[in-house]
């Protein structure tokens, strides 16, 4: 996790549209060096709780995932769940690993036992899934993994600077 600057904000109210609620930190970037995904508090400042702690911002990944999604790759993950006891087990310690970060930084009894993305038994967001695999690194989450594997080199240096500078240049 890195620091959190004023910048950082500013850049992950600009990629979400809003201003974060419980926003803790940066716990990835992009080749770009913006944030990408950031870290929310389990229990937003309203009360609510908030199990994906681990967000995905950048919309230019957003998108991208979003176009995997209707690809129907979830759909051919969660069969491969059910028929791979090896696939199925990695897939369970990754929701204990997502459970586990999640209460070093607060516990919450009304979410205890609930992870992201469908975890340990349905592949329910690859954005959360995503989110996980930046976080804490590769050979964690299988199918957060895989899913960015399929993307392939969605955070060439410079992208995100491109991509303003074209939304720029369309207003």
């Amino acid at each position: 996790m890195s620091d959190l600057q004023p910048e950082d904000v500013a850049v992950i109210t600009r990629q979400l549209g809003r201003r974060p609620r419980g926003l803790l930190g940066v716990a990835h970037r992009c080749g770009c060096g913006q944030p990408d995904v950031v870290i929310t508090d389990p229990r937003l400042p309203d009360g609510t709780p908030f199990p994906t702690v681990f967000y995905l911002t950048c919309p230019r990944l957003n998108s991208a995932i979003g176009t995997l999604e209707a690809s129907g790759l979830m759909r051919d993950m969660e069969s491969r769940l059910a028929a791979d006891q090896d696939l199925a087990q990695r897939y369970e310690q990754a929701h204990q690993d997502y459970l586990t970060r999640r209460d070093r930084i607060r516990e919450v009894p009304e979410i205890a036992g609930f992870s992201a993305g469908g975890m340990p038994t349905r592949v329910k967001c690859l954005h959360a899934l995503v989110a996980h695999s930046l976080a804490v690194g590769a050979g964690v989450n299988p199918f957060g993994d895989e899913a960015l594997d399929a993307l392939g080199a969605w955070d060439e240096a410079g992208a995100c600077a491109r991509a303003d500078t074209e939304q720029d240049d369309e207003q």
